[in-house]
């Protein structure tokens, strides 16, 4: 029997064995057209936006604006630092529960973070990936959304808590 609970951009559904994310509405919509199946389109955006900024700090240094440069240089290495901590992170919607390691709840952080699920998982290459389940927002609902899927995957026994 399926389960399922809103995500950010649609519904995550747990069947027996497998986990199925869908994405639903503009925000959905968006997420397809940006994202799609790859995180690499991300990684380009975000490395393409580093490297413009790494020259405008290197360019601003030489113009002896100096606030400016280490501004730029401070977001580029934390665009870089993003890549790096998210090379390994997946946005495959199907997840085999079979090939599931571990899945981590990690609760929000008010006004800065939102409440997400990190599923450890092994791919079809025997990499173990990350995927994220971001759940909605408090704009949407969020606290209640949230216990019900804490609720749907301890009930699946997805959830170890």
């Amino acid at each position: 029997m399926e389960k399922q609970f809103n995500t950010k951009t649609g519904f995550c559904h747990i069947l027996p064995d497998k986990i199925i994310l869908t994405r639903d509405g503009i925000i959905g919509n968006v997420a397809n057209v940006a994202v799609g199946k790859s995180i690499t389109r991300v990684f380009i955006i975000y490395g393409g936006i580093a490297a413009f900024l790494l020259f405008s700090a290197f360019d601003s240094f030489q113009k002896g604006q100096i606030l400016i440069s280490i501004f730029s240089l401070i977001v580029s290495l934390f665009l870089i630092y993003g890549i790096f901590k998210s090379i390994n992170n997946s946005a495959t919607p199907i997840i085999e529960r079979i090939d599931i390691k571990s899945i981590k709840f990690k609760k929000a952080i008010f006004g800065i973070t939102r409440s997400r699920f990190e599923v450890l998982f092994k791919d079809e290459k025997g990499k173990i990936k990350k995927r994220i389940i971001m759940l909605p927002g408090s704009m949407k609902d969020g606290t209640k959304e949230t216990e019900k899927a804490i609720k749907i995957m301890k009930e699946e026994n997805l959830l170890k808590q």
